[in-house]
C-alpha cells in the first residue's frame, strides 16, 4: 500500500507525463504546419511515447492498491519562432521532468519505499537518454542555423524514427 504523500505525489508525476504527451502532440502540430514531417514524426512519437510513461505510473499506483487521481491538463503552447527553439523547449521540459523524477527518488527513500525507489529507477535512467537525445537534436539545429539544406537532412533523419525508438524503452 502507498503512503499518502507518495501516492499524491505519484499522481501528480502521472499528470505531468500526461502533459508531456500534449506538449509533444502540440508540437508536432507546429512542425506540421511547417511542413516538416519528419520532426513531425519524430514529435508524434514522442507524444506516444510519453503517454506510456503516464499509463507506467497508473498501473504503478493501482498495482499498489493506490487512488488514481486524473487532473485537468494545461494547455501547452502551440507556437514557437523556429524548429531550434521548439527542441529546445522540449529539452528544458525534459530537464523539469528529470527534476520531478528526482524529488520522487529522494521522497521514495524518505519513507523506505524500496518498491517505488526500484519503479523510479527506470524513469531515472530513461530520463538520462531523453535529454541526450533532444540535447543532440538542439545541437545539430544550432549547428545548421538557417541554412535549409541542413534543416532538410535534419528532418529526414528525424523521419525515421519509430514508435519505440530515441530512448523509448517502452
Amino acid at each position: 500500500m502507498l503512503n499518502n504523500e507518495i501516492e499524491s505525489a505519484l499522481n501528480r508525476h502521472l499528470n505531468a507525463e500526461f502533459f508531456s504527451s500534449y506538449l509533444y502532440l502540440s508540437m508536432a502540430a507546429y512542425f506540421d504546419k511547417h511542413d516538416l514531417p519528419g520532426m513531425l514524426n519524430w514529435m508524434t512519437a514522442q507524444s506516444a511515447e510519453e503517454n506510456t510513461h503516464a499509463l507506467k505510473f497508473y498501473k504503478f499506483i493501482l498495482d499498489r492498491d493506490g487512488n488514481v487521481a486524473l487532473d485537468a491538463i494545461e494547455r501547452p503552447p502551440n507556437e514557437w519562432s523556429s524548429p531550434l527553439e521548439a527542441f529546445e523547449n522540449a529539452y528544458k521540459h525534459e530537464q523539469e521532468i528529470s527534476s520531478k523524477i528526482n524529488v520522487l527518488v529522494e521522497l521514495s527513500l524518505k519513507h523506505h519505499d524500496h518498491a517505488t525507489h526500484n519503479f523510479l529507477q527506470w524513469f531515472v535512467a530513461e530520463q538520462v537518454e531523453e535529454e541526450a537525445t533532444v540535447r543532440d537534436i538542439c545541437s545539430r539545429l544550432k549547428l545548421v542555423g538557417n541554412d535549409g539544406r541542413g534543416l532538410f537532412l535534419i528532418d529526414q533523419e528525424l523521419a525515421a524514427r519509430g514508435p519505440g525508438d530515441a530512448g523509448a524503452d517502452e
